[in-house]
């Protein structure tokens, strides 16, 4: 064996991880033997915890009809045309009977005039 070889065993064995053979020494056994059984009253298993259960599918079916699904853009657009459809009728009745809508603006009779 060289010394490169022997320099690189001893390296891994220093660095690289346990091939898991070797087992620290127990108390009250040597290395790689069991624990010694208990004579005294073992204390009852730990219980385990419940199954993790989803929230979703614990109460029944959400019914359709009790919700309301509004998306309120469709509200505002909805309100939007009902203003446009009020000015239109405005300016229509407007020009059917001949009322000038610029004499409710302030100043606006003198600027119409000239």
């Amino acid at each position: 064996m060289s010394i490169i070889h022997a320099f690189l065993r001893w390296a891994l064995g220093v660095l690289a991880p346990g091939t898991g053979r070797r087992r620290a020494v127990l108390p009250g056994g040597t290395a790689g033997s069991p624990p010694p059984p208990r004579t005294d009253a073992s204390p009852p298993a730990p219980r385990r915890l419940p199954a993790q259960r989803s929230p979703y599918g614990l109460h029944g079916p959400l019914d359709g009809g009790a919700t309301v699904m509004v998306r309120p853009y469709v509200v505002e657009s909805e309100r939007e045309q009902a203003r446009q459809s009020r000015r239109r009728l405005a300016l229509v009745l407007a020009a059917d009977f001949g009322i000038d809508l610029d004499e409710h603006v302030v100043g606006a009779v003198a600027k119409a005039v000239a």
